[in-house]
């Protein structure tokens, strides 16, 4: 919503916006689109260490695609379900005090609302105009008691679709090629596909945090090259063991 703000010059005034922090559902795709990259990268490139065949490359990104996705999209729903459920609880724990204890809730909200450099005075005058309005009043009360706005919510179902199409279509990228090519062609391919979408992630995230992209995009690359790494060192080492 825009916002009005003194410029440099008496009487001049400019407009600005800022974004909205309260994304659930950007941070359900950015964690599940990151998740699911990484994770699928490793699990393939581990298989590929192993000398598996392309079919059982295929069938394990494929198999840790759908697993992955189940499982992020549950977690996020259980997750925003039981934050919006405790939230839901302390707001009838203030709804009741407001109603049982007007005066004690007003004397705290000035208190807030001197403690941010508000007169005693003026304080007061504001909480007193706030606590006419029961429904203000416990906005109010849960934006500067519990840091929460009631009216936005998170939805479970929205944060648990975001990941779960975010996920999937990151543990798909890295197992595009073994359905065109094999052995070390489409090990490369991987690994390629892999950093390209890890430094966009890594990049856009960056962006919208207003920090540097290039350390964004490269701390994303760092995480995803340690981590298939490890798990084609490993398949290298005893994935040929394992399979007898």
């Amino acid at each position: 919503m825009p916002t009005i703000a003194g410029a440099g010059l008496p009487g001049e005034h400019h407009l600005h916006e800022h974004r909205s922090l309260s994304g659930g559902l950007a941070r359900a795709a950015v964690f599940g689109i990151s998740d699911g990259l990484l994770s699928n990268v490793s699990l393939v490139l581990g298989f590929a260490g192993g000398g598996a065949s392309e079919h059982v490359v295929r069938l394990a990104g494929i198999a840790g695609l759908v697993a992955g996705a189940f499982s992020m999209a549950s977690g996020e729903y259980i997750s925003v379900s039981a934050q919006n459920e405790l939230i839901a609880r302390e707001l009838d724990v203030e709804r009741q005090n407001l109603a049982s204890f007007p005066e004690a809730e007003h004397a705290e909200l000035a208190g807030i609302f001197e403690s941010r450099g508000v007169s005693p005075e003026l304080a007061r005058q504001v909480a007193e105009d706030l606590m006419r309005e029961p429904d203000q009043a416990l906005s109010t009360h849960a934006r500067e008691e519990l840091g929460i706005d009631p009216r936005h919510l998170n939805s479970p179902w929205g944060a648990a679709l975001a990941s779960f199409v975010a996920f999937a279509v990151g543990a798909l990228l890295p197992v595009v090629p073994w359905f065109f090519s094999a052995g070390h062609g489409a090990t490369i391919a991987s690994v390629v596909i892999g950093v390209i979408a890890a430094t966009i992630v890594g990049s856009l995230i960056g962006l919208f945090a207003d920090r540097s992209r290039v350390r964004s995009a490269l701390r994303q690359v760092l995480f995803l090259v340690v981590a298939l790494s490890a798990t084609y060192a490993i398949g290298k080492a005893l994935g040929v063991g394992l399979a007898r």
